[in-house]
């Protein structure tokens, strides 16, 4: 079989050097750190928001207890 030669279609101006690939999501806005939710938790939470409201949520009652707790 004879070895077929592509012709490169890329403009000069991409550099592909230089690319880096988001490993989440068009929408991702950093590559901070990411916490993997079991299945069950999931299901629950239907996206990042919900999650984060709920942990809003429970880190102000913890405080709210533990100054009453006081």
């Amino acid at each position: 079989m004879k070895k077929v030669e592509e012709k490169d279609e890329l403009r000069p101006e991409y550099d592909l050097k230089t690319l880096r690939v988001r490993r989440v999501g068009y929408e991702r806005n950093g590559f901070g750190d990411l916490v993997r939710l079991d299945p069950d938790v999931m299901q629950v939470f239907p996206d990042a928001k919900a999650v984060n409201e709920a942990l809003h949520a429970l880190i102000a009652i913890a405080r709210r207890s533990s100054f009453s707790a006081s």
